[in-house]
């Protein structure tokens, strides 16, 4: 079963390792860089590279986005499979959606035969999103079989936009269109085009509305970190500021507009929030190395956590799974020093930990962490 998240690709990062013409490797890495098919002739010691890369992992995704994704169930197995069904669900904090194209089961698939499916969704809440893919088949002696995979992404940030329209008959000179946050947030005006040290308007040098003119003003919400780290806080309905539209008309009359308080349902954590206190930029292959994870209890109960940890391909974590984190009390959290390793070079993503509840035998998984880069010594550190 692959999942793979359909985007653009991007160029190509390497590491370029350089040193002096008198050190004892002389002009060796400058050689093998240049040989390099993936550096840019001329430029080799630059991260950037000429070679386009599909993405890694399915990364963050905006609101106002289209998530499209590819599915692809493959038979690796020797008989031949019948009465295959394939579905995707996308799970959020609100609704579970269907995104399947078709819901039919499809008769049969040979050997090293495969089904295919695109499904698109457009994002239109915020926090993490759940793609929940299931599988039911029958073999050949009739036996009913089911798996499911579970792929975590998340949306950041709040993008607000605002539509002014000019209904009077006359033209009307924009003064000032502002929008002033709440407590909870901070905000970016996305309304200029930075060029040099000064930024220009979007609508020119004229800031002129003629009659039954509309402009479209856009705002960046995120929430101040104080409070995104608070469990409930964030949660429910929320006002995320008021508008402040200042104009003059013709003959220089002013005019002035405050919107009441703007509001937005903003999603909720689920049960359980996992977040990342500390994690170094770049490791060593093969060299453990400390990460701090934050654990908060969103729920109005008080839980009782046990920690596992699973390998995957590329991380490894380092101790005992199954720990015991003990008795968390509604909206507490506890920072919980963790220690692992990559056994493969490059960008890796940290996933495999997962929470479970002793009180209501539930379980939270948490895969698509964090990611870091594992770089490869090229001198140990005995020599």
């Amino acid at each position: 079963f692959t999942v793979m998240r359909l985007t653009k690709p991007t160029l190509f990062t390497n590491m370029p390792v350089t040193c002096e013409d008198r050190d004892l490797p002389g002009d060796l890495f400058g050689r093998l860089m240049k040989e390099d098919p993936s550096t840019i002739k001329g430029a080799e010691a630059l991260m950037l590279g000429e070679m386009l890369t599909l993405p890694q992992n399915f990364g963050n995704i905006f609101l106002g986005e289209t998530f499209s994704s590819y599915i692809s169930v493959h038979n690796d197995s020797t008989q031949e499979v019948k009465d295959i069904l394939v579905k995707a669900d996308l799970q959020t904090s609100s609704q579970r959606l269907n995104l399947s194209a078709s819901n039919n089961t499809v008769t049969e698939l040979k050997p090293e035969s495969c089904i295919d499916d695109v499904i698109h969704h457009e994002v239109k809440e915020i926090g993490t999103h759940i793609l929940v893919c299931a599988v039911s088949y029958t073999t050949q002696a009739g036996e009913k079989l089911y798996f499911r995979k579970f792929f975590k992404f998340q949306t950041d940030e709040v993008f607000l936009e605002a539509q002014i329209q000019n209904i009077t008959t006359s033209p009307m000179f924009m003064e000032k269109v502002s929008l002033e946050p709440s407590m909870m947030y901070n905000v970016t005006e996305l309304n200029t085009v930075e060029t040099g040290d000064e930024g220009t308007s979007t609508f020119g040098k004229m800031s002129y509305l003629q009659p039954m003119d509309t402009r479209q003003y856009l705002y960046c919400l995120k929430p101040k970190s104080e409070f995104a780290e608070k469990a409930g806080v964030i949660k429910g309905v929320t006002v995320i500021g008021k508008l402040d539209i200042v104009w003059k008309t013709n003959l220089g009359e002013k005019g002035r507009l405050q919107t009441s308080q703007l509001q937005r349902m903003a999603p909720g954590y689920g049960d359980v929030r996992l977040s990342l206190e500390m994690i170094p930029d770049t490791v060593n292959l093969e060299e453990p190395f400390d990460i701090t994870c934050k654990i908060t209890n969103c729920s109005e109960r008080t839980m009782d956590l046990v920690l596992e940890m699973c390998n995957t391909r590329s991380i490894h974590w380092c101790g005992v799974s199954g720990r015991q984190l003990g008795k968390v009390s509604p909206s507490a959290s506890l920072s919980l020093p963790l220690k692992l390793l990559s056994s493969v070079q490059g960008l890796q993503s940290i996933s495999g930990l997962r929470l479970t509840d002793t009180f209501l035998k539930r379980t939270y998984e948490y895969d698509d962490i964090a990611q870091v880069c594992v770089v490869c010594p090229y001198m140990s550190r005995e020599s």
